[in-house]
């Protein structure tokens, strides 16, 4: 995907909506320093270009029952491309790994597992996981507390800039 240019308004409605991405167009382009219309059509190119993914709720685990998170290391016996994807594919029909990432070095694969508990996870790795096919090797870390966890990326107030430099007064432009 190539780089979409953005100047300070689109990076404010990034912001604003990756903080809050219920907030109504009105308050974002109140924030933004504009209309609403040319705010909603910013908001719209932004969807269009592929910036925007799309729009999600930040679901509590614990709530539903998921007591534990793990991140499993994963090694394949190859690593043909073939072979990842098909292994890519097999993770795609498994609910309770909600991230794979692959990796260079040591592990191939990186999952990010959510389960009910301890045993949950161990069936899942005992009868999924380890009998995938490729698999050669898994190495489970159990998290143990999450201090951090920011969704999407750090968006600079202008191109080169970092979060901090912004300025918290809402630009005059009608852009």
């Amino acid at each position: 995907m190539r780089r979409v240019k953005l100047d300070r308004i689109d990076r404010r409605i990034l912001r604003d909506l990756q903080d809050d991405g219920r907030m109504t167009n009105v308050e974002l382009a109140r924030r933004a320093g504009i209309s609403a219309p040319p705010c909603l059509r910013r908001m719209r190119a932004l969807e269009q270009a592929g910036v925007i993914r799309g729009y999600h709720a930040d679901i509590n685990p614990e709530a539903l029952g998921y007591g534990v998170i793990v991140f499993a290391h994963v090694g394949l016996t190859s690593q043909a491309e073939p072979d990842l994807k098909k292994f890519e594919e097999l993770v795609m029909d498994w609910p309770m790994v909600r991230e794979c990432n692959m990796l260079a070095g040591e592990t191939d694969f990186l999952l990010k597992i959510v389960a009910e508990d301890w045993d949950d996870y161990q069936q899942f790795l005992t009868t999924q996981l380890t009998t995938a096919p490729n698999v050669s090797h898994v190495r489970s870390s159990l998290a143990i507390r999450r201090s951090k966890w920011l969704p999407g990326v750090p968006i600079p107030d202008q191109e080169g800039g970092t979060e901090e430099e912004e300025d918290d007064e809402p630009a005059d432009e009608e852009g």
